[in-house]
C-alpha cells in the first residue's frame, strides 16, 4: 500500500482524478452486486452493476435496471451514495474528509480541487471545499424536505423519507436516478406544481456551478457578478426559455410547465415527466443539441458546457466583424477562445465517432434513437427514447465509456496523457488557404 500512495504522489492531479472516479466507479458495482444491494430473485451481471455504478458516480441516470425494483434499501443507499461522490468530485470529497478529520491539507490536494472545480487561483482551496460542502447540504436538505410532501401523499412517511432524500440528491447532483420503480421516472407526477418547482430549482442551482452560487450569494446583483457569473447565468436562461419554447412548439401534447421541465432536464439532469420516446424526432434533436451544450464549469453537470459555447459564439461574431471578442464590457482572451474551440472540436468528434460505433452495434434501432442515446451518456444528461436496457453487451460498453469521459472531461482525459514539455525551437511558418 505504501508503494501505492508513493506511486500516487508523483501523479499529475488530472491522472489522480481519473484514477480516482475509476477505483470509485469499481468498487461501486462491487458493492451494488453483493446480496444485501440486490432484491431476492434478481440476477445483477457485472457488466449492468457497473453500468449503474458508472452512471451514477458520473451522475448520468442511464439505467439498464430500475432502481427500485432492482435494489434493495441498501443498494439504494449505495447509488445515493455514489451520486453524491460523483457530484462533488473526488476531489471536493477527498478534501472535506480531510477537514472533517482534522488534519492539514496538502499543496496536492488543494491542486486536485482546483483541477476538479476549475478554478483560477491556488488560494482559499479548503476553505471553498468547506462552502461547497454546505451548499450541496443545504440544498438537499431543503430540495428532501419539500419532496417529502408531494411523496408523503402516495407512501408511508419512513417510504416517502427514503424517496425524499434520493430524489433531492439525485436532482441537486444532475444525476436523473429515481426509486419510485416500474422505469416511469417522474411522469406519475408530471402535473405537481410543487414537485416539478422543486426539481426545478435543484437541478438549475446544481447545474449553475459552486462558484456562480457562492459569487451569486456574495455580490446579489447581475451587474455586479464576475464575467464568468454573468455568462452562466445568462446562457442558462436563453437555454432554459428558448428549450421551453421549440420543445412546446415540436410537442403538441405537453404542456408549458412540461415543455419548462424537459428544457430544464436536458442541463443534464436526467429526469423526465413525459415518454422521451414519444417525441418527434425535431424535439429529440434539439433535446440533442440543448444536452450537448450542458451545464456549467464547476457545477454537478455535464456537456460541452455553457460558457464553452459562448465563448465561441462570441469568437465567431466577432471574427466577421474584425474585432476582438468581448462580453459585457469585458475582453475575451485568445487562450480561452482556442479552449472553447479545442474542446467542441474534440466532443464533437467523439459523438461522431460513438454515434458511428452505436450504429454499427445496434443496427435495428433509428438513427435518431441512437444520436440521442449516445449524446445523453457522454453529457451524463440520463435522458432515453427507452431503448438503454434493450442494448448489447458492445452498446453498453461504449455508454459506460462515454459516461466516463463526459464526467471526468476529454480535456482532462487528454491532459493525463500528455507531458508538459516546452520546445526548444519551433517551424517557420507558412500560410494555409482556408474556407
Amino acid at each position: 500500500m505504501k508503494r501505492i500512495f508513493d506511486l500516487l504522489k508523483k501523479q499529475s492531479p488530472s491522472r489522480i482524478i481519473a484514477l480516482g472516479f475509476g477505483a470509485v466507479i469499481l468498487t461501486g458495482a462491487i458493492l451494488l452486486m453483493m446480496p444485501f444491494s440486490v432484491k431476492k430473485g434478481v440476477h445483477l451481471s457485472f457488466l449492468n452493476a457497473l453500468f449503474t455504478s458508472t452512471s451514477a458516480v458520473c451522475v448520468t441516470g442511464l439505467v439498464v435496471v430500475d432502481t427500485a425494483d432492482s435494489f434493495t434499501v441498501i443498494g439504494q443507499m449505495v447509488i445515493a451514495m455514489l451520486i453524491q461522490i460523483g457530484g462533488l468530485g473526488i476531489a471536493s470529497v477527498g478534501v472535506g474528509l480531510i477537514i472533517a478529520a482534522g488534519k492539514r491539507v496538502s499543496i496536492k490536494s488543494r491542486l486536485m480541487v482546483k483541477e476538479a472545480l476549475n478554478v483560477d487561483t491556488y488560494g482559499g482551496m479548503v476553505r471553498l471545499v468547506r462552502v461547497v460542502l454546505a451548499i450541496t447540504l443545504g440544498f438537499e436538505a431543503v430540495g428532501a424536505l419539500i419532496s417529502f410532501i408531494v411523496f408523503r401523499k402516495d407512501y408511508s412517511p419512513l417510504h416517502a423519507i427514503g424517496i425524499s432524500i434520493f430524489h433531492s440528491i439525485a436532482a441537486f447532483n444532475n444525476a436523473g436516478f429515481d426509486n419510485l420503480g416500474g422505469m416511469h421516472n417522474l411522469i406519475p407526477y408530471k402535473d405537481n406544481i410543487l414537485l416539478n418547482i422543486t426539481t426545478d430549482i435543484l437541478v438549475i442551482a446544481g447545474g449553475l456551478g459552486f462558484l456562480v452560487l457562492v459569487d451569486i450569494v456574495k455580490k446579489k446583483h447581475f451587474k455586479k457578478l464576475c464575467l464568468h457569473s454573468k455568462v452562466v447565468v445568462s446562457m442558462t436562461a436563453v437555454l432554459l426559455l428558448g428549450g421551453m419554447f421549440i420543445l412546446k412548439a415540436t410537442e403538441k401534447n405537453i404542456t408549458w410547465m412540461g415543455a419548462f421541465f424537459q428544457s430544464m432536464t436536458t442541463r443534464t439532469a436526467g429526469f423526465s415527466t413525459y415518454d422521451i420516446g414519444s417525441f418527434s424526432t425535431a424535439g429529440l434533436f434539439a433535446m440533442c443539441v440543448l444536452m450537448f451544450i450542458g451545464a456549467s464549469p464547476g457545477s454537478t453537470g455535464g456537456g460541452a458546457k455553457t460558457t464553452t459555447i459562448f465563448v465561441m459564439i462570441q469568437a465567431l461574431k466577432c471574427l466577421g466583424r474584425k474585432k476582438s471578442a468581448h462580453a459585457f464590457r469585458r475582453s475575451i482572451s485568445d487562450e480561452n477562445i482556442s479552449k472553447a474551440f479545442m474542446i467542441t472540436v474534440l466532443y464533437v468528434g467523439i459523438l461522431c465517432t460513438a454515434t458511428f460505433l452505436i450504429c454499427v452495434f445496434e443496427p435495428e434501432y433509428d438513427f435518431i434513437q441512437l444520436i440521442f442515446e449516445v449524446t445523453s451518456a457522454f453529457s451524463t444528461a440520463g435522458l432515453s427514447t427507452g431503448i438503454t436496457p434493450e442494448l448489447g453487451i458492445a452498446a453498453r460498453i461504449l455508454l459506460i465509456l462515454l459516461m466516463f469521459t463526459g464526467r471526468v472531461g476529454a480535456f482532462t482525459l487528454l491532459s493525463v496523457w500528455s507531458k508538459d514539455t516546452t520546445p526548444n525551437a519551433r517551424y517557420s511558418e507558412e500560410m494555409i488557404s482556408i474556407g
